[in-house]
Formats: structure tokens, sequence, C-alpha cells
């Protein structure tokens, strides 16, 4: 019920009581009774060992009080810790007085040092519990929480129960039966009188251990403004680790000590540290800042190293440390570092080799949207707007920005072939010209080595004319990639031309998406000569 650390000791005696308990859930026999008598003497044999250790410590505590020259505020230190020993003792003298007189009425011992009735469970019942909540149990349970409160001037951490219900006590509190009971009820109902002295063993063990505990917060009072220093050791500062060639290293060196008397709590800029051998243990990420002509930022953190005296005092001590931050470089590699083409999906490698494994990078982009890649630093972008900003960020930290500018999608060009080659608009074809016409929209070659993704095209509408003099003598309409002329190649004669009119393209975008690329009004005309 108390926290903290416990010593091996009271980790021994709390299982013995976890073993007590499980004893006394099972049907009494000869054999159980006797491994009650064996607990109950291996708890009385440690708790008259606590009782030396606890006079030790209060023997202790005045020798640390001449050795500093009796000073008034340790002396009453002193005081405090031989009545803490006197109200124990008190105690645990009641207990002893309990313990002997159920011995007495269930016959004491026989020539072998065996009880003569170790279970009487009437009689446990009748002087524990008695006729209307009169017996010894009540008084047990009164003096033992009086004890605590007694003990909490000194030691907070004593709870406010020692003697507890089954309902306030965690290990029975969701039992239906055992947590309608009293602590009397709880511990001495139907139990047979060897039992019953180990659960009073076991309670006076529970007194020498708060005991214990409030002594040794006792004893760190005495010298509470002298602080003794087993640990010195050297230590330097310097300026800066990285010096240049031709410039000065400078540093200081000076003594630290330590205590193991004192348990200091230390912060950087409010946020808790741990604390190993004395030192606090100072990490934490460096955060962007405004970075000069020469990428550094100038920073500071501010520690507090506290401690708080026996006597209640705080003392606290703040360091200031002034630090830089260097600016991580960025490297972004693509085919076209500073532009990006609209509406598409311009694939990055944004990579920052000062963070190495600890690299883990975050994106964000004003004017675009970003698609976060498989592999660490690679991504999507693909910008809404001419102008884009991306924000490069690792572990929740700004890295810093890349700036943009974004190209519009190229128009691809449109040829026109017949039997497999590209059509001449110069010299013409041969009357009645071709029987089968192929139209394609062929992709600036830049931007197909860039995005190869998103440069697909494919002419969808056109319409293919036979034209005499001013006007068309006959049509066909396009809608793939070749189309048959066989109606007007019956039609043509030397001097026809064949117009093409582009009505549509549709370009094919890294996501499998048809997009229709707005018409230019381009045609392709050549002479049937």
């Amino acid at each position: 019920m108390a926290g903290g650390r416990e010593t091996p000791r009271q980790k021994m005696i709390g299982m013995m009581y976890l073993v007590l308990t499980a004893l006394l859930a099972l049907n009494v026999s000869s054999a159980i009774l006797l491994k009650f008598q064996f607990i109950d003497e291996s708890l009385m044999g440690v708790n008259r060992n606590t009782v030396s250790d606890n006079n030790g410590t209060v023997k202790g505590i005045a020798a640390a009080v001449a050795e500093n020259g009796n000073r008034a505020q340790d002396a009453r230190v002193v005081e405090q810790a031989n009545e803490v020993r006197a109200q124990t003792a008190q105690l645990v003298e009641y207990i002893h007085g309990v313990r002997k007189e159920l011995q007495d009425r269930t016959g004491g011992t026989d020539e072998a040092g065996n009880y003569k009735n170790p279970e009487a469970n009437e009689i446990v019942n009748e002087l524990m519990l008695g006729g209307s909540k009169n017996g010894k149990g009540y008084e047990l349970e009164a003096k033992l929480n009086q004890y605590a409160g007694f003990l909490r001037q000194y030691n907070p951490r004593v709870p406010e129960k020692i003697a507890v219900s089954g309902s306030e006590d965690p290990r029975v509190a969701k039992n239906k039966d055992q947590r309608r009971k009293n602590f009397a009820q709880l511990n001495f109902e139907e139990t047979p009188m060897v039992a019953a002295l180990a659960t009073l063993a076991q309670k006076e063990s529970e007194v020498l251990k708060y005991e214990a505990e409030t002594l040794s917060q006792l004893a760190q009072k005495v010298g509470a403004d002298i602080i003794k220093f087993e640990n010195i050791f050297a230590m330097a500062s310097a300026e800066s680790k990285t010096v240049a060639a031709g410039t000065k290293y400078k540093a200081e060196m000076f003594l630290a000590a330590s205590s193991d008397a004192v348990t200091p709590t230390m912060s950087v800029d409010g946020r808790p540290i741990s604390v190993k051998g004395g030192k606090g243990q100072i990490e934490f990420t460096a955060t962007a800042g405004n970075y000069d002509a020469e990428g550094n930022a100038k920073k500071t953190w501010k520690g507090q190293v506290r401690f708080r005296q026996s006597s209640g005092r705080d003392t606290t001590f703040t360091v200031t440390q002034d630090y830089v931050v260097a600016k991580p470089v960025m490297q972004i590699q693509s085919a076209s570092i500073n532009s990006l083409y609209f509406n598409c999906g311009n694939e990055l490698s944004v990579q920052v080799p000062a963070l190495g494994a600890v690299y883990d990078p975050s994106f964000s982009a004003n004017g675009a949207t970003v698609v976060k890649g498989a592999k660490k630093g690679f991504l999507t972008i693909i910008p809404t707007s001419r102008q884009v900003k991306l924000n490069v960020s690792s572990g929740g930290n700004a890295i810093g920005s890349q700036d943009f500018t974004v190209k519009l999608v190229p128009r691809p060009r449109v040829v026109a072939s017949a039997n497999g080659r590209p059509v001449d608009v110069v010299k013409g074809m041969p009357a009645p010209g071709p029987r089968t016409l192929s139209v394609q929209a062929i992709p600036d070659e830049s931007f197909k080595n860039q995005l190869p993704k998103d440069a697909r095209y494919r002419v969808t509408q056109y319409t293919v004319y036979l034209v005499r003099g001013n006007r068309p003598v006959g049509q066909v309409q396009g809608t793939g990639p070749s189309v048959s002329l066989g109606n007007l190649a019956a039609q043509a004669r030397p001097g026809d031309r064949i117009a093409i009119d582009v009505k549509e393209i549709r370009r094919m975008n890294y996501r499998d998406q048809q997009e229709v690329v707005p018409s230019d009004n381009s045609s392709i005309t050549f002479q049937l000569n």
C-alpha cells in the first residue's frame, strides 16, 4: 500500500503476506496450520531485525548531529526521531500484548514449542471481533490509523490508513464476499489462531516499515544546509569544438562535484531531463531559426538545477548556454531543379545528408499537392498554380523550403503519316493520294524526357477533307490513330489537296487519367500531284 521503492526485506515480507492470504483461502489442515506458524515465526524474526535497524538509524541521526556541532535545527530532528521510535515501540508493545493474550487463551505451547490449540477459530472471533464491535481487532484498527496520522507529519508518503476495510483494500475490493467486511472481519473472522498471529506479525512489519521510511526522511534533514560532495571531477567547456586552422581554440577548465545525499531535479527550457550520477543529460532536437548570411542561427538554452534541503528550503541554480544551429543543406534532385510542370506528377528526391539516419522527412507545399514516395525523401509534387513553395521538415522540425516556377505543358506536334512514312507537306503525294492516313500527336522532346508518364498523347477527333479549288468535295471523320480514305481517293484528281483539321487531342497523365488538350485550330495540308 506504500509507494516508492521497497528494500529486499520489505519485498520478502510482502511475499509472505501473499502466501498467508493464499493459505487462508484453503481448507485448514494440520499441515497448513503448521505453515501459518512458520510464516509467523519468519515474520517475527524479520521484525526483530527491523527494530534493530531502526534503532541504529536513530543513533546514526544523533551521531551526525553531534558531528555537525549540535545545531538547533538538527537537534530538533533528533527529538522527532526519538518520538517516532517511542510511538512505534508503544504500538508494537500493544500488538505483542494482543499476541500473548491469543496464545494464553488457546492454551499456549507444549514442550516442543508447538501451539496446543493452533486452530481455535472461536477464541479468535471472541477476542478480536467481540460481540458488538468491541473486540481487539477494532482497537487495533484505531491504533494503526492513529499511528499513520502521526507519521504523516514527518513523511507524507505514509498512507492515511494502515488498517483498511475490504472495500479499501485493492487486493479484495473486487471480491463480492470480502469487500463488505471491515478491517477486523477481513483479517480475523473465522481465522485460525496461528493465522491470526501471522496477520498480527504482518501488521507489525508494516508499522516498522513505515517507521524506517520516516526515520530515513528525518535523517536526510540532518545538516540540511551542509552539502558534502563525495564525487569531485574535472570538466572543461569550450567556446567551440570546431576550430578552423589558423584560429585560436578557447576553453575553460574547472572542478565540479556532486553529492550522493542530494537528489537534484534538472530541466532545460522548462522540460525535465534525466539525471545520472549527478549530471543532467541534455539532449534536444535543434530547430530552425533566423539564419544569417553564412547559414548560422544563434540560439540559447536555459537550464535549472533544483534540489530540496532537508530543512524544506528549495535551492535553484540557473545555467544559460549559447549555441549555434547550422542550416542543413537540402539536396533536391529532379530533371529540372528550379521548374515544374503544371498539373503533372513531378518526381523529386529531397535529401539532407547532415541529418544522416535520423532524417525523417515530411513535406507540404503552397500552390501544389504533395504525395510522399515509397522511399525516404522521395515525393511527387503536382502544381496547381504558377508558383510553388515546397516546405521540408524532419521529425516535426522545419528544415527549409524551396521555391519553384511552374511551366505550362508544351503543346504536342501533330503529324500525319501514309504508308508508314510522314507526309511531305511541301512535295505532296501522287494522286489519288493515300487510302489510309495516320494522325499522331508527338510530345515535346524535353517534356517527354523529364516526365514520360505525363507525355502520352492521342489525337481523338479530326476531319480529313478533299479540297478542290476553294471548296471541299468530300470529308471523312477520324477518331483514332488512323482513318480510311478510300472514298476520298476515288474522287481525287491531280491538283486537289488533302486537309486535316484537328479538333481534339487528349493527354494521359501520370495517374492514367485523360485530359483534353485545348485546341489551337491546327491543321495539316498537302497537295495531290
